[in-house]
């Protein structure tokens, strides 16, 4: 019988697979209820669930849907608006303002940082694979490259002055630092420089690193007697994350299970003009460290 080691270790809170299920409105809004981690004047955060969308397609499930029940439930007197908040797939911090003037001096202190080479936002990423260093930055240019019907984000490793001046392409930067390794996986922290979509899901695939539960870029690191290289982009259709069968045992995990793995990329912190705000990542994020023997589901 196959056992994933982490079960004995495992609390209630971090029961196996409880992630499969998608979530309902009322479910949703009580989970975003529980989540908050800071109150402050007209400033609210809290900690995102993976998968949620801050604004989504008509009719879907999304943030921005929930944002008036969820003020209704805290009592708070005027609506809320997004400051701040990671993508779609991501987990982690949200920062909400009650106040127009508020959202927008939070978002030009944000940019200010990034301009005196600051990274406000410090992301936690699980990979599969470890970096050849542990610590570095990843720079490339990164634009939207269409392929048939879907457009898909793609590198370009030395893009032209033309096409950064007519804004086809971005200059990306991403610093990154290993924070353990175990088993063929790391703990990664990530600290953005710039911000464009999808950029730290690809600049992982350069790295040869991809994101647990990334199946949307993971497929572009190929592995030919377990060393890894990159392969081409292709059309963005939906794909499961290929794991070997040691670490889908280790996450115990079954390969029908596996599609429905999220996205191990946590906004960690915030750093705001009063000082660092935190969130914890969330139980599926947590379990997966405790299973792989990574370190931080303690410390984090």
């Amino acid at each position: 019988a196959r056992v994933c080691v982490c079960v004995p270790l495992v609390p209630p809170l971090l029961a196996p697979h409880r992630w499969r299920r998608p979530l309902g409105p009322e479910e949703t809004l009580g989970l975003l209820e529980a989540s908050v981690v800071h109150r402050e004047g007209a400033v609210l955060a809290l900690s995102k669930p993976p998968g949620l969308p801050v604004l989504g397609r008509p009719g879907e499930l999304s943030l921005a849907v929930l944002l008036p029940a969820l003020r209704r439930r805290l009592g708070l007197p005027a609506e809320l608006h997004v400051v701040k908040a990671p993508g779609r797939e991501y987990s982690g911090l949200t920062l909400l303002s009650s106040c127009h003037r508020t959202t927008e001096e939070l978002q030009q202190f944000f940019t200010s940082a990034r301009q005196r080479g600051q990274y406000p936002a410090t992301y936690h990423a699980v990979t599969v694979g470890v970096p050849a260093e542990l610590e570095g930055e990843i720079r490339t240019g990164l634009r939207w490259q269409q392929q048939g019907d879907t457009a898909v984000v793609v590198p370009v490793p030395e893009p032209g002055r033309g096409s950064l001046a007519r804004k086809e392409v971005k200059n990306t930067l991403t610093r990154y630092r290993v924070l353990g390794a175990a088993g063929g996986c790391a703990l990664l922290q990530l600290q953005p420089k710039t911000a464009f979509p999808e950029q730290l899901p690809v600049h992982l695939t350069l790295l040869l690193c991809p994101a647990l539960g990334d199946h949307q870029h993971s497929y572009r690191v190929g592995r030919v007697l377990g060393v890894p290289f990159l392969l081409p982009p292709e059309p963005a259709e939906p794909r499961t994350q290929v794991l070997d069968e040691a670490l889908l045992q280790r996450l115990g995990l079954s390969p029908q299970q596996l599609r429905r793995l999220p996205l191990h990329i946590h906004l960690q912190e915030l750093v705001l003009p009063q000082g660092p705000i935190h969130a914890p990542p969330p139980p599926p994020f947590l379990r997966t460290l405790q299973c792989l023997g990574l370190p931080g589901h303690l410390e984090l």
